[in-house]
């Protein structure tokens, strides 16, 4: 399809009970393209009557939803993973639009977020329970594993289709029913989305999306309702905070996803050639743009020159543009204040020290361009030191032993994901062992897998997502004493 088309092909009102429908009084909210700053089209824009409305419908759908079989449940997450993979290119294209990730990024993003749905496909009829001898021989013990309920379900716009599949595969194949909110900058993958699934035969009531630029408003009202009995979120640890704090008034179960500050460490025995790879692969997935992003690079000092001479050729060499365009590898970020904010951070290193071997300085518009930036000699209290880049900026830090490397690393309140390239497997095992991040990519850049457990500790989040424990944040054990 075209762009126009494929824009036009997304319907564009909000999804309750298996109907499409406006938002009260019509209201509406622009969807942009990054790349331009053009408006693409409007969406629903519900209010917090359209997000009671959806619990509605998901609440009356939960009985009957619960009661069908695993293997029903499975087979539709099949169909709609069928789906995805047959129209790959038109949602890659989707994607690029309102989001502004290169087209060959796009495009990966949605094999990767298809393989939810094919994960938990499979794990919708391993639901296990247990028959015990109680210790005194005189009873039994059954344990039953059953849905816990109409969960609400908040993704973010960095990953538009995967962080929904990665929520709603594991919510289908446990029998719950949703409310999901996409982000406003990126709703219409999520929208293609809600069609899909009603295509691939998902019951209505069971997926209801709410769009809308007032979050707070139309979702905390349903956290404080007492009918949802679960949140899963994804976003920023100041958001996931405000969450947490809503859902103790019910006692929510809550499964958290939050900010990152991903270390990268390479040892001066490194196969230098993979560092620099996965340094790129763990940096400049999705422009920056994501949790699992390589914040703070630090380089034992005998192969710190070089690593930074081999970073920065790469780097400036990344043809930057709008992501529908041919060979381009930079697009724009989500919009100007995430421009404004990787400004002011490299600005302020700058202005206190660090050195800048490439890029370094945003681009005038249309579009909300930033280029590929290498940092080194970054001092200690560079704010992006301490937070979270969501950019294509590296900063070089040096170090000489393994100790101090931990101790750096470990220095945040965030413990998402950390990388680590080293030949020497002692090594490997005792920093990955003392590394306090919830995932490590040993000689890897990349470690997102939807058959992997996915999150984080400290204040990167609470739960996981993927592997064969992501169906557990939607499942509740219920224990049957029985008596002989």
């Amino acid at each position: 399809m075209s762009e126009t088309s494929v824009v036009a092909a997304v319907n564009k009102e909000l999804f309750i009970g298996g109907k499409w429908r406006a938002a009260e009084g019509g209201r509406t909210l622009p969807v942009h393209d990054p790349s331009t700053g053009e408006v693409l089209c409007e969406v629903a824009d519900a209010s917090p009557a359209d997000g009671v409305a959806a619990l509605d419908a998901a609440c009356a759908a939960q009985q009957s939803w619960a009661g069908v079989a695993p293997r029903e449940r499975g087979e539709i997450l099949r169909r709609a993973y069928q789906l995805l993979i047959d129209r790959a290119d038109d949602l890659a294209l989707l994607m690029t639009l309102e989001m502004g990730k290169p087209l060959a990024e796009s495009k990966g993003e949605i094999t990767y977020a298809a393989e939810f749905f094919r994960w938990f496909a499979e794990e919708a009829v391993r639901i296990d329970g247990g028959y015990a001898v109680a210790p005194n021989g005189s009873g039994r013990f059954l344990v039953h594993r059953q849905p816990v309920g109409p969960s609400l379900l908040i993704t973010p716009w960095n990953f538009p289709m995967a962080m929904g599949t990665r929520k709603i595969g594991p919510a289908v194949a446990a029998g719950c029913t949703m409310v999901m909110k996409p982000a406003a900058q990126t709703p219409l993958s999520m929208l293609a989305l809600a069609g899909i699934l009603a295509e691939a035969g998902l019951p209505e009531g069971v997926l209801n999306v709410v769009t809308t630029s007032d979050s707070g408003g139309v979702m905390e009202p349903l956290i404080r309702d007492g009918r949802a009995r679960k949140l899963s979120f994804t976003g920023s640890t100041a958001v996931g905070r405000k969450l947490l704090e809503q859902c103790a008034d019910k006692v929510l179960r809550t499964s958290m996803e939050l900010g990152g500050n991903a270390p990268f460490l390479v040892f001066d025995d490194a196969d230098l050639d993979a560092a620099v790879e996965g340094a790129m692969v763990a940096k400049m997935r999705n422009i920056g743009e994501a949790c699992t992003a390589a914040n703070r690079f630090y380089v034992q000092r005998g192969v710190a020159d070089e690593f930074a001479r081999r970073l920065t050729e790469k780097m400036s060499a990344l043809k930057m543009g709008r992501g529908t365009e041919e060979g381009v590898v930079v697009g724009p970020l989500i919009d100007e204040p995430a421009v404004e904010k990787v400004s002011g951070l490299v600005a302020d290193a700058v202005e206190k020290g660090a050195r800048v071997l490439t890029g370094g300085t945003a681009v005038d518009g249309p579009g909300n361009f930033y280029p590929a930036t290498v940092l080194t000699d970054i001092p200690a209290d560079a704010k992006l030191a301490d937070e979270e880049i969501f950019g294509p900026v590296a900063p070089i830090s040096v170090f000489d032993d393994e100790d101090e490397v931990i101790e750096w690393a470990n220095d945040t309140e965030y413990g998402l994901v950390s990388y680590v390239y080293t030949s020497d497997l002692k090594r490997s095992l005792r920093v990955c062992e003392r590394l306090d991040t919830g995932m490590i990519g040993l000689n890897q850049g990349l470690v997102s897998n939807p058959a992997a457990p996915f999150g984080g500790v400290k204040q990167s989040g609470l739960g996981r997502e993927g592997g064969t424990v992501g169906i557990d944040e939607f499942l509740e054990t219920k224990y049957i004493a029985v008596s002989l």
